[in-house]
């Protein structure tokens, strides 16, 4: 079995990577908050990313960090602590992770890294400057890292559009708003959290062996296409 660390599994994309990933892997979750589930492959630590000092490992085989934001406000009314913020949680958050944790990869089995963008890293949409050039910052992340790290150890991103979670609640407040968000996506949908999961357990196994630096558009057509 593979050992599986998990930055923020304990809700949304997160905790359904971690359910995807339960039966045939060793998962350890790490957030401030532990999953309602309980699996005898599952071992929770709780532990603010950004304020407590990580638990150590032996070796480890794959880091996964999930957690995220969702900050959207006009430019005139984001604030610079606002987007220190978007940047401690998104980017310093998993630099943190990726520095504590990269002597236990460099002893795992085929080892890897995955970390979420967003499509707005992409697509120009308003509202979005700060979570957007915090996003961006992942994605060059992403690519630099691939080549450092190259052969040992594979670093991939997942950029989800909007996804079924806690997180996207706001978004996703009413039925006039859900229409509207599907209408947006020309495969008119958006995401639930599975499909996203279905993604990491793909970009972390072998069969994706051959695939690092890459930031994977899970976007439902909206970057893509103009239909």
């Amino acid at each position: 079995m593979n050992k599986i660390l998990i930055v923020g599994g304990s809700k949304g994309v997160g905790n359904a990577i971690v359910t995807s990933l339960l039966d045939e892997n060793l998962v350890i979750n790490i957030s401030r908050t532990a999953p309602l589930l309980s699996h005898s492959n599952l071992t929770h630590i709780t532990c603010d990313i950004l304020t407590d000092e990580l638990p150590n490992f032996e070796e480890i085989d794959t880091l996964i960090y999930c957690p995220g934001s969702i900050n959207l406000k006009p430019i005139s009314r984001l604030k610079l602590d606002d987007f220190r913020s978007d940047f401690e949680i998104n980017v310093i958050g998993a630099v943190k992770a990726i520095q504590h944790y990269l002597p236990s990869l460099k002893k795992g089995n085929k080892p890897s890294i995955l970390l979420f963008s967003t499509v707005a890293a992409k697509l120009g949409m308003p509202f979005h400057a700060s979570v957007a050039a915090a996003k961006s910052a992942v994605e060059g992340l992403t690519k630099s890292l691939g080549a450092e790290l190259a052969p040992l150890i594979r670093v991939n991103a997942i950029a989800p559009t909007v996804t079924d979670t806690d997180l996207a609640a706001k978004l996703l407040r009413n039925d006039r708003m859900i229409e509207m968000i599907t209408e947006r996506h020309p495969l008119k949908k958006y995401l639930a959290p599975q499909e996203v999961a279905d993604l990491a357990t793909f970009l972390i196994s072998d069969k994706a062996s051959s695939i690092s630096g890459q930031i994977f558009e899970l976007d439902c057509g909206i970057v893509s296409f103009k239909i």
